[in-house]
């Protein structure tokens, strides 16, 4: 219920006049992001007339629930032949580059989760609420960006559209369920001082680690990089100035930032409240004399981005501090995805035909 009030605010549901039904795989099924995507699929009451869950071999005959009917897993190559009208990817970059070319030769629209396109010149990356506008009915691969830029540029966008962004120094606190179901389970044992199979080269319980994807030549991780990279993609200004500071936490209900951010123009922080308040996907909850303020916890299994602690920083002209939060599996991938699928399907950019049913 929670979500379906939120979306006029999200700002992406389309008119129940303007959508269409239509065959949908989620590729990736069985894992945390796709058993996530499948949720907010059925949430959303997004019009499908055919489901069709796909994952590697091994998954093949499986069975998944989906909107109160039970399918078997499919492989890639009976995907294809079927000819979604729309794929829904969270099945690695590997999986990706392979596989999401030859669903887009025969005509299916892939939205995908991994980095595997997000830099490619010709793919745009795409966060609704920010850059819908550039989705044109041709592309047929669209690339969902990182989890923690999606929430960043989110709440940014808006303000630099007012102030103009000069520089962001970004540190972010993300989730174990960034790094999937292994890294949950690490947590959980070690929590409970069970031996287990290990996501990371050391503890997270009771532990940080400054350290997500492997380190460049720049001494930077590929995540920090994907930020400094995405954001200036998807802002569509490469004159902002972005660097970043990735750490892993123990903690499983979302990602948190701590954003500092120059503006080319000075700021009423009333004036930029009261923006952020209206801006579509931003719920602002910034409160300090009532200890309100966006924690993963409260932000957990909901679509839209947190901002609190709203302050000027003191030390120069034009600058903001903020904390930003939101659960990376949902507005930082899946949910994000849908909206994308949902803004197509709003401008009719889909022609769906009715296919043979794979439920059991």
């Amino acid at each position: 219920m929670y979500a379906m009030e939120n979306q006029i605010k999200i700002g992406i549901l389309a008119p129940e006049n303007h959508k269409q039904s239509m065959r949908v795989a989620v590729v990736g099924a069985t894992g945390l992001v796709g058993k996530k995507m499948m949720q907010v699929l059925a949430e959303r009451n997004f019009d499908i007339t055919e489901f069709y869950p796909v994952a590697s071999e091994r998954s093949i005959g499986l069975p998944v629930t989906f909107m109160g009917k039970d399918y078997k897993v499919i492989g890639m190559d009976e995907a294809v032949n079927l000819r979604p009208d729309i794929a829904l990817f969270s099945a690695g970059g590997s999986t990706s580059k392979l596989w999401a070319p030859k669903f887009a030769e025969v005509g299916t629209v892939v939205i995908d989760n991994s980095s595997a396109w997000r830099m490619e010149p010709n793919i745009k990356l795409i966060v609704p609420e920010v850059n819908a506008h550039v989705i044109e009915k041709t592309d047929k691969i669209i690339a969902n960006p990182n989890c923690s830029t999606i929430q960043m540029v989110v709440a940014l966008k808006p303000l630099h559209d007012k102030y103009r962004i000069k520089r962001i120094v970004v540190s972010t606190y993300q989730s174990v369920t960034g790094t999937g179901k292994k890294a949950v389970d690490q947590l959980m044992n070690e929590r409970n001082g069970v031996e287990g199979e290990k996501a990371y080269p050391y503890a997270i319980d009771l532990n940080l680690l400054p350290q997500i994807d492997v380190f460049t030549d720049n001494g930077y991780t590929k995540e920090e990089m994907k930020m400094v990279n995405e954001t200036k993609k998807i802002m569509g200004d490469d004159s902002i100035r972005v660097t970043a500071t990735t750490v892993r936490v123990p903690v499983m209900g979302g990602h948190s930032e701590s954003v500092n951010v120059e503006f080319e123009k000075d700021f009423d922080i009333h004036e930029l409240r009261a923006i952020l308040a209206g801006a579509p996907g931003v719920i602002v909850t910034d409160d300090i004399a009532n200890l309100q303020y966006p924690m993963p916890l409260t932000a957990h299994d909901k679509d839209e981005v947190f901002v609190g602690r709203l302050r000027r920083d003191e030390t120069q002209p034009n600058t903001l501090n903020m904390w930003i939060v939101s659960d990376n599996l949902r507005k930082g991938a899946a949910t994000n995805a849908v909206q994308i699928a949902e803004y197509m399907q709003e401008k009719g950019f889909f022609a769906p035909a009715i296919k043979p049913s794979l439920s059991l």
